[in-house]
């Protein structure tokens, strides 16, 4: 099966600075993917030149089996949601899910209608007259109704409260249900979108440094606490990636292949455990000092584009 995304030794360059560094993924179709990672680690980067919108400095792209470039019929079965988003000002929300219509084969105006209602945005509303939170809900709308094979989210929700976010899951998560499609999601709630995603990328810097099922990931992370030196003898268990001592005693947090017998054995040294969450792991993952350039706006360009 071709996998509607292949990237090998992919390699991004802004003058001196690499915004990207010896990328190697695969995304295979029907699956949704958690792409991850610091302001900077070079997600939105990667995204661009998954999309068309940036090349390459070296290294080979594939989308569904070929080249993005200048190639309609890829283009066409791909939608780009970001966080920045730039629609003309004079349009209607109507007008823009119009232009949808005609760019996305698979755009469904009974969805799209829907999920109007839903976010409760007018559709005779003018682009400009519309709030933070209200242009979020516009791309959201347009991302889930296009129904497009492979679907990108950058941060789409700034603006939306809780609840609205919420919805945008559980629409999400319906929909793909009964049509199935590739969807990444760039996100910083990583807590409210682990139920969500099914594999997790972690970016940092430029490189990826975690590419794997959720459910894996999942038991990879382990903190325990008690007398230091109970907890030293423990810690030999696994990789240490963080620790406090106070007055002789320790919290250490592991990242290991833990399996219940640890969590009985860390228990019969007295030792406190607490199991993390993906969030926790993606923090620990990427707490080293940063560069000082930011991968993800260096070299970019103002985005002109209304729907990719």
């Amino acid at each position: 099966m071709i996998p509607a995304i292949a990237v090998e030794n992919l390699t991004k360059r802004y003058g001196k600075f690499t915004a990207l560094e010896n990328v190697n993924l695969t995304l295979n179709e029907h699956r949704i993917y958690g792409l991850l990672g610091r302001n900077g680690a070079g997600k939105t980067t990667l995204m661009r030149i998954l999309t068309a919108q940036e090349f390459a400095t070296s290294g080979s792209v594939a989308v569904f089996g070929k080249a993005p470039y200048e190639n309609e019929a890829v283009l066409s079965r791909v939608c780009f949601i970001k966080e920045s988003q730039v629609y003309p000002q004079h349009l209607r929300v109507r007008h823009a899910l119009g232009a949808a219509a005609l760019v996305y084969p698979n755009w469904d105006e009974r969805f799209a209608r829907s999920l109007l209602e839903d976010f409760q945005l007018p559709a005779d509303r003018l682009v400009k007259k519309l709030s933070r939170g209200m242009l979020s809900a516009l791309g959201i709308i347009i991302g889930l109704a296009s129904r497009a094979p492979l679907t990108f989210f950058d941060e789409p929700y700034l603006g939306l409260d809780a609840v609205a976010r919420q919805l945008f899951y559980d629409r999400l998560l319906t929909d793909f249900s009964e049509h199935p499609r590739t969807v990444v999601l760039s996100t910083h709630l990583i807590d409210e979108v682990s139920a969500l995603i099914e594999h997790v990328l972690l970016i940092d810097r430029g490189r990826i440094v975690l590419d794997d099922e959720v459910e894996a990931v999942r038991g990879q992370l382990l903190t325990v606490s008690g007398a230091s030196r109970a907890v030293d003898e423990f810690a030999a268990a696994g990789t240490e990636l963080h620790r406090t001592t106070l007055n002789g005693t320790a919290r250490v947090t592991l990242r290991g292949a833990f399996v219940p017998a640890d969590h009985d054995r860390a228990r019969s040294l007295g030792l406190r455990v607490e199991a993390e969450s993906l969030q926790e792991l993606v923090v620990r993952l990427t707490a080293s000092p940063r560069r000082p350039a930011d991968a993800e706006t260096a070299g970019d360009s103002p985005e002109k584009e209304i729907l990719r």
